[in-house]
């Protein structure tokens, strides 16, 4: 049951005008802190009043949704993502960013102000070693795969720790002004200065590919006298191609990247074992904010991925205990899928999933009930509620999945799967609940002593 949201309401008109709500919802994704914490404030009200309500709930979740600390494709800000969540009626939504955990701590307050089960992580790239002559998830990039952190409970970072992430973004920012020093001399007389013109695009001032793609399209508007023939010329299109190209946002930010900054591209350079940290590194910050290391698969066709076994064994050696899935990259190869979804239920790890939204094209939420899911569908809500589980128990007791009480009473991944996932399935999403957790629970307690509190 969806819990009612509880909100003192003053003086404010809270009448239903649509262009209203819509202006507030809008201003969710304002770069300005105070004007969401607002826009958040004032619609919460109006959900106490009923004058929004909130969709009939829908067995889904997206955990992996970027916001625009990283790049999201709508503009959706971590405070966005928990309220249309909410609206919507979806089981749980999680946010995942690249290089930055500076969404964590607004998306969390956010879910819990409106209700809503939530999550937060952080995405990169890594060098895996064993790997370096293997395709894994990066298509091209022999060696490079995409790997994440899952179930933060805070975006704050041990001082002796922070250095791990500052590496990160540095190297972020080398790869990009790297990039973009190769891509102005091909696209002369259109060049973007990194501070200038792509940081503005992302509050936290952690850009991506995509962003950059963003600037170029941005400023060649502001000084090519016809943006069609520019693009038609640079990227090798005929015109007219171009023209039909150019209404499609997707596509057309799609062809810059892949023409320019992909595998093959004026811009592209092949990674290697120094352009991206380490597993050990990133699994290192990671475990030292409590949370959990999470390998990503993507649809089973690269070599590294036709060994599912191999790879998840690899994997687990180095410390995963969850594994990432994107439905909407994944149901392309049905079998693989169901493949490595059994495996990773016999190897005990909960599976974490979600489409980016890093793409016009991407919605919200993936449909759970389309026929390529119905045989993994029950554990893609497990792993939902099995990262909420570890999340309600290390902001309420600090005892989550690698707590020293998670070690002392749940020895094995099987048994803190089943507990973690146990927690989140009983736990009622919302800040008066949650913060009367403490109060209820304490580390003296068995798991099944905390089951029946819960």
């Amino acid at each position: 049951m969806k819990p009612t949201l509880s909100l003192t309401v003053n003086s404010e008109s809270m009448n239903s005008d649509p262009a209203k709500i819509a202006k507030l919802e809008m201003d969710l994704n304002d770069f300005a802190p105070d004007v969401r914490a607002n826009a958040l404030r004032v619609l919460r009200a109006h959900a106490a009043c009923g004058t929004v309500t909130a969709r009939a709930s829908v067995a889904a979740a997206n955990l992996h949704c970027h916001t625009f600390f990283s790049f999201n494709a709508h503009g959706h800000s971590p405070s966005s993502v928990a309220w249309q969540g909410w609206r919507r009626g979806y089981l749980m939504m999680g946010i995942v960013d690249f290089d930055t955990l500076d969404g964590v701590d607004e998306f969390l307050a956010a879910c819990e102000a409106v209700g809503l089960r939530g999550s937060a992580g952080i995405e990169t790239r890594v060098f895996v070693p064993e790997l370096a002559s293997c395709e894994i998830n990066s298509p091209g990039e022999p060696g490079v795969a995409y790997h994440l952190g899952i179930g933060f409970a805070s975006g704050k970072i041990p001082e002796e720790n922070r250095h791990l992430l500052l590496d990160m973004r540095q190297r972020a920012h080398q790869r990009n002004r790297a990039l973009i020093d190769r891509v102005n001399a091909h696209l002369d007389p259109v060049k973007l200065d990194y501070e200038a013109d792509v940081l503005p695009l992302t509050p936290g001032g952690n850009a991506t590919e995509r962003h950059i793609v963003l600037a170029y399209i941005q400023v060649a508007e502001r000084i090519v006298p016809s943006t069609t023939a520019f693009w038609a010329d640079r990227l090798g299109v005929a015109r007219g191609e171009m023209a039909v190209l150019m209404e499609n946002t997707s596509a057309f930010r799609g062809r810059i990247r892949d023409k320019l900054m992909k595998r093959g591209g004026i811009g592209y350079v092949q990674p290697g074992y120094e352009t991206f940290p380490s597993v050990a590194e990133f699994h290192r910050l990671i475990v030292a904010c409590g949370a959990l290391p999470c390998a990503a698969w993507l649809d089973g066709a690269s070599e590294a991925e036709r060994a599912p076994d191999e790879l998840l064994a690899l994997h687990i050696g180095k410390g995963v205990v969850a594994l990432n899935i994107i439905p909407d990259y994944a149901r392309r190869r049905p079998q693989d899928l169901r493949r490595v979804v059994q495996l990773a239920e016999e190897l005990d790890l909960p599976v974490h999933v979600g489409t980016e939204m890093n793409n016009p094209n991407q919605a919200m939420i993936d449909d759970f009930s389309a026929p390529e899911f119905a045989a993994v569908r029950d554990a893609f809500l497990a792993g939902a509620h099995f990262v909420y589980g570890h999340i309600v128990m290390q902001r309420a007791l600090g005892s989550g999945y690698q707590s020293e009480w998670a070690r002392a009473h749940l020895e094995s991944r099987r048994e803190r799967k089943e507990f973690f996932t146990a927690v989140g399935r009983r736990a009622i999403p919302g800040k008066q609940y949650l913060s009367a957790l403490p109060r209820r629970l304490d580390q003296t307690m068995s798991p099944d002593d905390i089951l029946a509190r819960l």
